[in-house]
């Protein structure tokens, strides 16, 4: 855009007369030069549009972009494409690591093609928050919490080392240290600024939306705090850190109309469960959502952040809230700048006022919070609501349901068994609660929801009320906030009485690391071959992600994690059982030791400030002495360790050329896996703990490491050596090649041997013989997790082909040179007759464009061929790009070397 049409849309910000007062894009004084009706744009397309105004620059970005965003219509239905540039990126430890560990290799990279290793940079600033490494080895217990953090540390130090290297080694990175609390929550309480204040070009200053991408699909949660933002892939993040724009379309913005208020004893976890539920429905896959209506001003921040923290699991890209008079007083609370950022959005154009006409959206779904009951999620998908007086029948009813209808097919003479614990402290059923857990950012950035399990926890041990010895306990706030707060409530000692002591500051059991439960209950529930439940305050339930002993997993708030900890199983009906008995023998009940809307109101009055905000996070990038005592090194390149079991130099730039190649065609490929529907990225991606005759156990077994040190998938993800073996091994995948099989197996076709997928890759590769993978809807749903596009591109998987893909692994895929591409005309592998016998050819691959057609041939053992056509899944010019050059890593390295 000429500088001269830019000039009209600076105007001074309303913060005085004086000459250095810093400068804004005015989407207001836009609409006035384009001739656009603002009032009609979502808040969250505004923010996009502010960001291509701001870093129009005529090559990346052109005039032509700002006028197309400018004058985009939700309802029109075409999507918009943006070149994005967020002020910022988000990293977790296990996704930030290897993101810091390829921009190490970069470095290396460079170098050897003769160019200045110190370009690779950040260029934005990059927050890096240790959450997902702290497992609950130890709880129920007062020192749980310090075994824990001991043994994490013991288990990490290569890990922290490297991230210590990494706060000298590049600019504009900062580290979070371990145990101070979960990222989305960190990032809500403290890290977003809401605003941000960078150098307009010109030597003045210029104020902007503060906008992020992360590398975890929660990073949505901020959407709650009026910031855009959503999940990537760590090698999408690294580009992004780089100075690249992240290409996003948007498939149109979804508006969801609140009105009405919740019921007394509803919480907002159950309105995220309803609204999860109800947008999956609705399919909003690629779309923005954005919440409006008179039913918002009555939500709190906290409970804005519950349901902008769930999008991933709805589909969404975002959960949007703007800017109004809620997050300017939850800024005050918490210690930010309240008075610059209600000023700058209200002259930005940005501001939400509650007497605003509403914008127009694509669609509308009503969300009548009035009508919303208390309920669960589970057993197996987060989209699965289940109202609270209906979970012990479904229960029930899905032990007996075929697996293939997402039950358990338990035998039926066999849904009476019990099998008593040989600790004598009790004895397990199918049902049987195992693991309860208080945790994850969803719940826990929540006061309301934890006060009101600290209450639920009082009066029970008022009452006389505990947990069954089998119940393994647990509560890891997601900042140390929560700990005053419930401290100055007096409801941290109650929880404590039930078994809920303080594991760690950290995902935890959100994330699988749930740790051990003991040897009996495991015992047991192999023996009966059980189907023993966990119930969790988080935001993932799915198949073999939270322990390999919980096959029925739910979700649900935190004073029903504590009510089914009391209970000590989950086909329990509130309504017409009991939790047991009080002192005098009287039955105590589910609604008997609820807390009235008025007892949480008074707990939170009194207990939450400023100070505790201010106070929590004085420190909050120094950690404590077992941080400060982690010696690093120093220099501008990584000394990398060849003995490392932890982190490796990555192979990605081996033979790295100077120049791009054409995209190469795939002759006479293999199928690796043929998987259905709903597959996920805990599925593809290496997570959780490694199983001990596994791939990947078998080569750190080799390496020296002992079994008790093998730690989990996500702590080695530095280690592409463990990660690309423990690619599609999850213990619950179902490979169709194999029918009626779990686990990360599949027919090596010339010999029809089983093997594991990891040894049927290397086999093809020493053969030379390029594989593909076939799927069907919804492939790599859930976690933002790079690993997943990684791993199965060091196998030698050049192309998948599936029914549909969630947002973030399609990018992650074309980001590692993957090419994705979708059936057609309702056609899947099974409709085509596909078993994985088949040899796949895919031609023309040199002439690929954005959602472009190219034709598939497939050939039968029988010589027989299948052609059939399908959409590539590459959706910006851009993406061309990085195939071009085997993935987004490989051309950043070229870019800059000039």
């Amino acid at each position: 855009m000429e500088k001269r049409m830019l000039d009209q849309f600076k105007v001074r910000t309303q913060l005085g007369e004086k000459k250095d007062a810093p400068r804004i894009y005015s989407l207001k004084k836009l609409a006035e030069t384009v001739g656009f009706r603002l009032e009609d744009m979502p808040y969250s397309v505004r923010v996009l549009l502010e960001s291509l105004v701001r870093n129009c620059d005529g090559k990346i970005i052109r005039e032509d972009d700002v006028l197309a965003a400018a004058r985009w219509r939700a309802e029109s239905g075409e999507p918009l494409e943006v070149q994005f540039m967020p002020a910022r990126v988000l990293l977790q430890d296990f996704t930030g690591v290897p993101a810091v560990v390829d921009l190490a290799a970069m470095r290396d990279a460079l170098a050897e093609l003769g160019g200045d290793p110190a370009k690779i940079n950040p260029l934005i600033p990059v927050d890096l928050v240790i959450d997902h490494s702290v497992q609950v080895d130890h709880s129920g217990s007062a020192d749980a919490l310090e075994k824990n953090v001991t043994i994490e540390y013991g288990r990490n130090e290569e890990r922290y080392r490297f991230l210590r290297w990494g706060q000298q080694a590049f600019r504009n990175f900062r580290v979070v240290p371990p145990s101070s609390g979960i990222i989305h929550q960190v990032n809500l309480e403290h890290l977003a600024t809401v605003v941000f204040e960078g150098e307009d070009g010109a030597g003045g200053r210029v104020l902007y939306p503060d906008s992020v991408v992360g590398t975890d699909s929660h990073t949505t949660m901020i959407n709650g705090l009026g910031v855009v933002g959503w999940g990537v892939g760590g090698i999408e993040a690294e580009a992004v850190m780089l100075g690249q724009p992240v290409s996003i379309v948007v498939g149109g913005v979804v508006g969801v109309r609140v009105s009405g208020k919740p019921k007394p004893g509803v919480t907002a976890t159950d309105i995220v469960l309803t609204v999860t539920d109800m947008l999956r429905k609705h399919k909003v896959v690629g779309k923005f959502v954005e919440f409006f209506g008179p039913g918002v001003p009555t939500l709190s921040l906290a409970d804005r952040a519950t349901l902008a923290n769930m999008a991933p699991e709805y589909g969404a890209t975002t959960g949007f809230f703007p800017v109004d008079a809620e997050t300017l007083r939850y800024l005050e609370l918490t210690g930010r700048d309240a008075a610059l950022t209600g000023q700058y959005y209200r002259e930005a154009g940005l501001f939400c006022d509650e007497n605003a006409p509403a914008p127009v959206f694509s669609s509308v779904v009503e969300l009548d919070l009035s009508a919303i009951v208390p309920c669960v999620a589970g057993p197996k998908r987060p989209q699965d609501r289940v109202p609270l007086d209906e979970v012990a029948d479904g229960f029930r009813k899905s032990l007996m349901a075929p697996v293939a209808e997402r039950g358990f097919g338990v035998d039926k003479d066999k849904i009476g068994t019990r099998v008593a614990l040989a600790d004598g402290s009790g004895a397990l059923g199918h049902g049987s609660v195992i693991i309860a857990s208080i945790t994850s950012c969803t719940n826990t950035s929540n006061p309301a929801v934890m006060l009101a399990a600290g209450l639920v926890a009082k009066k029970a041990v008022d009452r006389g009320l505990r947990v069954p010895g089998y119940v393994k306990t647990s509560l890891a706030p997601g900042s140390r906030v929560v700990e005053s707060y419930l401290a100055r409530a007096d409801l941290l000692q109650p929880l404590e009485k039930l078994g809920f002591h303080i594991v760690g500051y950290g995902c935890a059991t959100c994330i699988g690391n749930s740790g051990p439960v003991s040897g009996a209950v495991a015992d047991a529930v192999k023996s009966g071959d059980l189907v023993a439940a966990a119930v969790l305050s988080g935001n993932r339930n799915f198949e073999g992600r939270i322990s390999p002993q919980a096959r029925a997993n739910y979700l649900a708030s935190p004073p029903l994690v504590v009510a089914y900890a009391l209970a000590g199983r989950v086909d329990i009906d509130f309504d017409t059982e009991s939790l047991g008995s009080d002192h005098q023998g009287n039955r105590v009940w589910l609604r008997d030791i609820w807390p009235t809307d008025k007892e949480l109101a008074d707990a939170q009055a009194g207990s939450i400030d400023r100070g505790i905000f201010e106070q929590c996070y004085a420190d909050v990038f120094y950690g404590d002495s077992r941080w400060a005592d982690i010696s690093a090194g120093k220099g501008l390149r990584f000394d990398w360790d060849p003995a490392s079991t932890y982190v490796r130099l990555p192979p990605y730039f081996e033979g790295l050329k100077k120049e791009a190649q054409a995209i190469q065609d795939i002759t006479d490929a293999r199928v690796l896996a043929v998987l259905g529907d709903s597959v996920t990225t805990d599925h593809i991606s290496p997570a959780g703990s490694i199983a001990k005759d596994g791939p990947a156990a078998k080569y750190l077994e080799s390496q020296g490491v002992t079994r008790e040190n093998f730690n989990s998938f996500g702590s080695r993800r530095g280690n592409h050596e463990v990660m690309m073996r423990g690619t599609l091994a999850n213990i619950r995948l179902k490979n169709l090649m194999l029918p009626g099989t779990e686990g990360g197996i599949t027919k090596y076709v010339p010999s029809g041997e089983t093997l594991s997928i990891y040894d049927a890759a290397m086999r093809y590769q020493k053969d030379g013989v390029p594989m593909v993978i076939l799927a069907g809807r919804d492939y790599g749903m859930g976690s933002s997790r790079d690993w997943a596009a990684k791993g199965v591109q060091l196998l030698g998987v050049r192309a998948v082909i599936a029914v549909s893909y969630e947002r973030i692994h399609r990018s992650n895929l074309v980001g590692m040179g993957v090419l994705p591409l979708e059936f057609v005309d309702g056609q899947d592998a099974g409709s085509l007759g596909f078993d994985g016998s088949e040899v796949f050819s895919i031609p023309g691959l040199d002439r690929v464009t954005p959602g472009c057609r190219i034709e598939v041939t497939a050939k039968k053992p029988d010589g027989r061929l299948v052609c059939f056509s399908t959409v590539v899944r590459v959706d910006a010019a851009i993406e061309v790009e990085y195939l071009k050059h085997g993935g987004i890593l490989p051309m950043m390295v070229r870019h800059l070397r000039g």
